[in-house]
């Protein structure tokens, strides 16, 4: 017995000792490294459901401010809706214009990161479940946009929602159901509904769907020929590509 233990004593070398030690280093290391990405994504799991939840309170306080608003524009005049003891007013010296800044102006927050931003409509998509508050900054500066698709879609470029031309709306794609995940899934016919600020629902349907590089931005050409017109933008899901889908009013 003695002899048996002491030849196998014999066999272990100081390099069979070295390889032992790094196996050790390498399986520690393999574990430590498994854990920090598993820390990571629950962390960004945690982040997208608490975006999750701002957006939606945003949009529950938006559809609170549509549905409680005295203000009813029509056309041309702005009609103020009053209580018993007052009168109502016509005024037809209000342009359109000026209602919409009204509207817009109301309720203006900031992210955690100090950016403005105000609630300009929302956004809904009955086909995949999506219904977002559309958000829109001051300053249209890259930072900005960042910090604001951390907490819902964001107006990208174009004119406002429900108007004449191309209103392009930007989300993030994060492989899952949140935001716009799912926009690369719609087709042609799919309806698209946008509520803006004035309480006006348009719907919209999609009639063109492609993929284009980042820095192609020809998308949101403005020459629609008269005609309301959103666009959705996107990221393909290994964030190569822009998803690109296009919707006109019906």
């Amino acid at each position: 017995m003695n002899q048996i233990l002491i030849t196998e004593k014999l066999y272990i070398t100081p390099e069979l000792k070295r390889k032992k030690r790094i196996y050790k280093f390498n399986f520690l290391l393999s574990i430590f490294l498994v854990c920090i990405l598993i820390s990571i994504y629950i962390y960004a799991e945690f982040d997208r459901n608490k975006s999750e939840e701002t957006s939606l309170g945003i949009l529950d306080e938006f559809n609170n401010d549509v549905q409680n608003d005295t203000t009813i524009a029509k056309n041309n005049i702005l009609i103020v809706v009053l209580d018993e003891q007052q009168e109502s007013v016509n005024d037809t010296n209000i342009s359109k214009d000026q209602q919409k800044d009204t509207n817009i102006s109301k309720g203006q927050q900031k992210t955690s990161d100090g950016y403005k931003y105000t609630t300009i409509g929302t956004i809904n998509i009955p086909k995949i479940n999506v219904q977002y508050p559309i958000l829109d900054g001051q300053t249209d500066s890259a930072q900005e946009t960042e910090s604001l698709l951390k907490i819902s879609p964001t107006k990208f470029w174009g004119c406002n929602p429900n108007e004449v031309g191309n209103f392009c709306i930007v989300g993030h794609n994060y492989r899952n159901k949140r935001f716009f995940s799912k926009v690369p899934t719609l087709e042609n016919g799919d309806v698209i509904e946008i509520t803006d600020a004035e309480g006006r629902t348009l719907r919209y349907s999609v009639y063109n769907k492609f993929e284009v590089v980042p820095e192609d931005l020809s998308c949101t050409s403005q020459l629609t020929n008269g005609r309301k017109e959103i666009t959705l933008i996107t990221c393909t899901n290994d964030s190569k590509m822009r998803v690109i889908v296009k919707a006109k009013a019906v």
